[in-house]
């Protein structure tokens, strides 16, 4: 067959567009992120704390250690008490108890949100009985008010395989979790918020935070900030924490909205509406810190169909490659 030869003026043509789309696109980008900062420096805003009790893993399920895990949560978190903070959020299963079930450790946190005089976000498991004998069990986060009462509890929504449930248990019933737990959690709803003042809170738990669909139906659903809960403490002084930590970055620019990240040994920090990092913990240190964060409101583009532009722009480009084919 006869290959068909492109002219001068073609190539030349198709030289010059690309360094024309770059300097369009750079100029979007410029334009959005200065809108951005404009709509975040006139937003409404709300100090937050995270604290990073930088627990060993060894020792975070161990009933003797459990009272010394909420000594040190309590005494970090009262040392951003000068910061005055709206809201201090706690890890992922940061109390590693049953929350309002074990009556001695409830009122030790209850007793530390008092003294801190503010409202808390944190990590622990929970469960639900229909019966004595059926059980579900959740790894939850509970929003409680400065004076100890509970204001909401989300329900992680996706499960991690063989770390929070088996699947497939049923047929592989010699298979077990690596997580230390009774039974298997439970998934809550997908993008469940918590309200709390005149806002709305969007929970991500562990790597809920990689899964773009979660966030987005959160910010659906009202979420004015995004707020990751997690442990991390499983990867070590790998790569994957830092990996674990990127990829916040781009839930944040996805639904433009800051994202606040409490992990156990790190990193923790605040992300803003732009993807930035502004602050940050170092990794397997004992660490708190406190930010004013834009509560944030509207859907990007994004938020609204996801992944469906990507999609749009491989079926036109499937049907090109076509065409060019049949019309040589």
């Amino acid at each position: 067959s006869q290959s068909r030869r492109l002219s001068g003026k073609r190539a030349f043509g198709a030289l010059a567009l690309a360094p024309v789309l770059l300097v369009l696109v750079w100029i979007y980008g410029d334009f959005r992120i200065r809108q951005m900062d404009s709509l975040m420096k006139n937003a409404p805003k709300s100090a937050m704390a995270v604290v990073q009790g930088n627990i060993e893993q060894s020792l975070k399920w161990e009933p003797s250690f459990q009272g010394e895990t909420l000594r040190k949560y309590i005494a970090l978190s009262l040392g951003t008490k000068p910061d005055v903070p709206d809201l201090v959020v706690w890890p992922e299963t940061a109390a590693p108890f049953y929350f309002l079930f074990e009556e001695p450790l409830t009122r030790e946190v209850v007793a530390g949100i008092q003294s801190m005089g503010t409202d808390f976000l944190f990590g622990a498991p929970s469960f639900s009985m229909r019966t004595r004998e059926d059980i579900d069990y959740f790894n939850s986060a509970y929003l409680v008010d400065a004076r100890g009462r509970v204001l909401g509890k989300y329900d992680k929504a996706h499960l991690v395989p063989y770390g929070e449930y088996v699947p497939f248990k049923k047929w592989l019933p010699f298979i077990g979790k690596i997580v230390e737990h009774v039974g298997d959690f439970q998934a809550g709803p997908e993008g469940a918020v918590l309200p709390w003042k005149d806002f709305n809170l969007g929970i991500l738990i562990c790597y809920e935070g990689i899964f773009p669909d979660l966030a987005g139906k959160a910010v659906k659903n009202g979420a004015s900030v995004l707020l990751n809960l997690t442990n991390d403490a499983w990867y070590g002084r790998t790569s994957a924490p830092y990996q674990h930590y990127s990829m916040a970055v781009f839930r944040a620019v996805e639904n433009r909205r800051a994202l606040v990240r409490s992990a156990n040994t790190g990193f923790s920090g605040f992300i803003d509406a732009n993807g930035r990092i502004l602050v940050s913990t170092d990794l397997f240190t004992d660490a708190a810190l406190t930010r004013r964060v834009p509560m944030l409101s509207g859907l990007t583009p994004y938020t609204r169909l996801g992944d469906g532009f990507a999609w749009i722009c491989l079926l036109l480009s499937a049907g090109l490659v076509l065409f060019s084919k049949n019309h040589p």
